[in-house]
């Protein structure tokens, strides 16, 4: 047989494989499918009319607010939840801190979910989302510009990533020649990745640098690039702690038998990562008080909700991940974890949408159709993860 049969043979294989694996598995009838699935149908419908409609059909964005929950929740507050990715693939292939190996894959393939999903969700938001390709080909921007940098970031990480997750899919193919080569590739990818992320992540704050007028003293600063980088660091670490807690209830089935120590042991140095850069951000903000002599700014009500996201979901989250990892405290790690979380959501989406133009008497407010579009992108997320999971060996050490 020559070399274009057995190739058209291993094609045929694959093929007739993968419309096996896409056929359903398991219950209909589970409680997050009853939620999910409506929502899902109700955000497409919405798409349908902000397509043919235009933005201003199931939006309230307009020319004064042109940021809503589509681009401050989930393109800017979802790339710094997905942070987890780059920073596990630099603690297991460059630092070789093999007790994090086991997460690797899971990681990576959140990651790169929430990049397609979260990136792909900029063409919702745009008017004419046909001219998604203007940043990258410089048209319009220019070359020096920090949206044209973020745009070239987003796609090469996407890349990247998709590099660094494509021998789990090989694997799963039965491909083992494929998956031997790409798994050659994977320092390259991780090397690369880790210069993207760095860029992007800072870079995403950059972009805010232009808004100086309009976002609110508290908040803008001209290290927004640092403060960015750093957040997404323990957003990332605080993610991984969140989604493996779920994980290991969802699909307990899948990953068996696990090493509980060793699972304790990875929970402990993940909560350790995320208290000792919690506190360098925390440092950073209040440096940057302190400098910026930002007393005055704290007697209002902007003032208490600055303190409420660097207090309340910074500084003590931050101790109480101090706390859990001295006394190993898995509950209160989960507990910090997600007011960490909380404490990005609200950095984010305060830098974006709600202390953006904060001295407006009629603010935005996003519609309804906003929120279930929203939700319909996290869901169908879950959705694809969920697929991959139950299919290819992603909780599995290779």
């Amino acid at each position: 047989m020559n070399n274009t049969a057995v190739a058209t043979s291993e094609f045929s294989r694959v093929f007739r494989f993968v419309l096996q694996e896409l056929k359903p598995r398991g219950k209909w009838l589970t409680p997050f499918n009853v939620i999910s699935i409506p929502v899902i149908l109700a955000g497409l419908v919405i798409l349908y009319f902000r397509f043919v409609y235009g933005l201003g059909s199931v939006t309230n964005l307009n020319q004064y607010y042109p940021l809503g929950i589509w681009i401050g929740f989930d393109v800017v507050t979802g790339v710094a939840l997905a942070g987890g990715a780059y920073v596990i693939t630099f603690v297991v292939y460059v630092m070789r801190m093999e007790k994090y190996h086991s997460i690797v894959r899971v990681t990576v393939l959140n990651g790169l979910l929430a990049y397609i999903f979260y990136a792909g969700a900029l063409t919702l938001d745009l008017g004419r989302p046909w001219h998604i390709i203007n940043p990258v080909i410089g048209n319009s921007f220019g070359y020096n510009s920090v949206l044209f940098l973020v745009s070239w970031h987003f796609l090469l990480y996407m890349i990247t990533m998709a590099v660094e997750f494509s021998p789990v899919v090989a694997e799963w193919a039965k491909l083992e020649k494929v998956r031997k080569f790409l798994t050659r590739l994977t320092l390259g990818a991780v090397i690369f990745g880790i210069t993207l992320s760095i860029l992007h992540q800072s870079g995403l704050g950059a972009l805010f640098l232009m808004a100086k007028p309009k976002i609110h003293p508290l908040w803008y600063s001209e290290f927004i690039p640092i403060l960015f980088f750093v957040s997404s660091i323990y957003a990332g670490l605080s993610m991984i702690v969140f989604e493996g807690t779920i994980s290991h209830k969802v699909f307990k089935n899948l990953i068996g038998g696990h090493d509980g120590h060793q699972y304790e042991e990875i929970i402990l140095g993940l909560a350790k990562g995320a208290a000792i850069t919690m506190f360098v951000y925390y440092f950073f903000q209040a440096l940057l008080f302190v400098h910026e002599k930002r007393w005055e700014l704290i007697t209002d009500f902007w003032g208490y909700w600055y303190l409420l996201e660097v207090i309340g979901l910074v500084l003590i989250p931050c101790c109480m991940f101090a706390y859990a990892v001295r006394h190993r405290k898995i509950g209160l790690i989960k507990v910090a974890s997600v007011l960490a979380l909380l404490g990005i959501v609200l950095n984010r989406l305060n830098v974006t949408v709600i202390a953006f133009r904060w001295y407006d008497v009629s603010k935005y407010y996003p519609s309804w159709e906003e929120i279930v579009v929203t939700l319909m992108v996290v869901f169908t997320e879950i959705w694809v993860f969920r697929w991959i999971v139950t299919r290819m060996p992603v909780f599995e050490k290779k």
